[in-house]
């Protein structure tokens, strides 16, 4: 025999209660009978059990508007709750929901502010409210204020100020909280564009980082402001507004200019940011990124050259410089650099015959890793690298293995099915590395497939 329903709420059985209602859904009317039970269990786990039935639960509104006054604080915050995981349909309650903002229980505050952002419309009382509660004295209660105004979207602009404010507060949640929901509102976020500036100079790199964000998300409006600070005496403002430049991705000369100054920035971590903000921009910034290379040292070219391999096809101009790399480069120093240059040619090489020339005269090079990277290179670039397949077969008999490795995928990967090839690759199915001699079998599958 079934348990009676009143015993299962107050054992907290909600799992049985809801399995009940989806089989009966009459029975919400109990479930609503029994918010006016004495027992407090029962009244708690009937709110809890409506607030898991969401808008099902939209009958019992004006019931859990009345629980919202109930003696017991728990009974109260539940019903904050329930209201809100009800959602918009509820907007009748943000009245009586609003006067628990003052409620000595921080809980209670909290939730019923979260709850607000889930059922208001952008309505004057609600804006007004949840502007009034960014002064709360709890901060986890000023935060879901900040997020819950950022949740009505754009008709809540009138609070873009009141958050702008808070944007210096002293809890580090609230004032990235904040700076989200500018970013949420839209419309008007311009005007908060000064003050998200001077937060870019926040000591949390959790507020920098949603600051960062919020301006990218305002758009193009926000380039001269930041254009300003590229030179600002604090390398942590400079490096958030390279980054800013770099999540934009416009492609204005202007930004691309004042960026090219930055790769020589004496703040390492700035250089390396100015050149992932020229790698995001793409191919209008691949002039600037080749003119860099000419005056830097090893390591900021290795940087910018793995600039050129991630912006790919668009930087063909880069070829030549590329390619000049590989042939010139080859001291013991510059070895990095040459690998480098290689897995970018890899990347951007398509359909040149320079790149497939500078990639083919790399498998001699006296440095192992900048072999393997040549015959890499050349098997990402597919057919385009047929010119280069006698080149490849002596590299099957290279004395590292890596090389041999990559020497057999990059044939595998070209697919030309000539003698020399098929004879080259079956002479390394037998090979004293295992993986290579994988790696031949593969590409020997790959050239004979039908």
């Amino acid at each position: 025999m079934s348990a009676p329903l009143d015993k299962l709420l107050r054992d907290a059985r909600v799992d049985l209660v809801l399995s009940r209602i989806e089989k009966d859904p009459s029975i919400i009317n109990d479930i609503i009978n029994y918010l006016d039970s004495d027992i407090r269990s029962i009244r708690f786990n009937s709110i809890f059990v409506l607030g898991e039935l969401g808008q099902k639960s939209e009958v019992a509104i004006p019931k859990l508007i009345g629980c919202l006054q109930d003696a017991d604080w728990s009974i109260r915050r539940e019903a904050a709750r329930t209201l809100g995981k009800i959602g918009n349909i509820a907007n009748n309650a943000v009245s009586p929901l609003s006067k628990l903002l003052i409620d000595e229980e921080v809980s209670i505050r909290k939730d019923v502010a979260t709850s607000l952002g889930k059922i208001c419309y952008a309505s004057d009382e609600c804006i007004s409210t949840l502007i009034n509660t960014l002064k709360d004295q709890d901060e986890e209660v000023r935060a879901e204020a900040a997020k819950a105004l950022g949740q009505l979207g754009p008709d809540a602009y009138n609070a873009i100020s009141n958050l702008m404010k808070s944007i210096k507060d002293v809890s580090w949640a609230v004032r990235t909280t904040s700076a989200h929901s500018i970013s949420l509102i839209g419309r008007g976020s311009t005007k908060a564009i000064p003050t998200l500036i001077n937060a870019l100079e926040d000591e949390d790199w959790r507020v920098r980082y949603r600051v960062i964000d919020t301006l990218a998300k305002i758009g193009e409006e926000v380039i001269p402001n930041v254009l300003e600070i590229l030179n600002h005496r604090n390398p942590i403002v400079r490096k958030g507004a390279i980054e800013v430049l770099g999540e934009l991705e416009i492609r204005n000369s202007e930004v691309i200019e004042n960026l090219g100054p930055m790769l020589d920035d004496k703040v390492e971590s700035i250089r390396g940011k100015a050149v992932d903000a020229l790698r995001s921009i793409g191919r209008e910034a691949v002039p600037i990124i080749i003119e860099a290379m000419q005056r830097s040292n090893s390591s900021k070219k290795k940087l910018l050259i793995s600039a050129l391999g991630g912006i790919g096809t668009d930087a063909k101009e880069a070829i030549p410089t590329l390619s000049d790399i590989l042939k010139f480069e080859k001291s013991i120093l510059k070895t990095f650099i040459r690998v480098e240059a290689a897995r970018a040619l890899g990347k951007i090489g398509e359909g040149s015959e320079e790149a497939v020339n500078a990639l083919q005269e790399s498998l001699t090079d006296p440095k192992a890793i900048v072999r393997r990277e040549a015959a890499l290179a050349l098997g990402k670039l597919g057919s385009f690298s047929v010119p280069a397949v006698p080149s490849l077969i002596k590299s099957l008999d290279d004395k590292n293995p890596d090389v041999r490795w990559r020497a057999s995928e990059a044939l595998g990967l070209i697919k030309l099915n000539n003698p020399e090839v098929i004879s080259g690759l079956e002479g390394l199915v037998h090979d004293e590395c295992d993986y290579v001699c994988e790696s031949a079998i593969t590409a020997l599958d790959n050239i004979t497939e039908e």
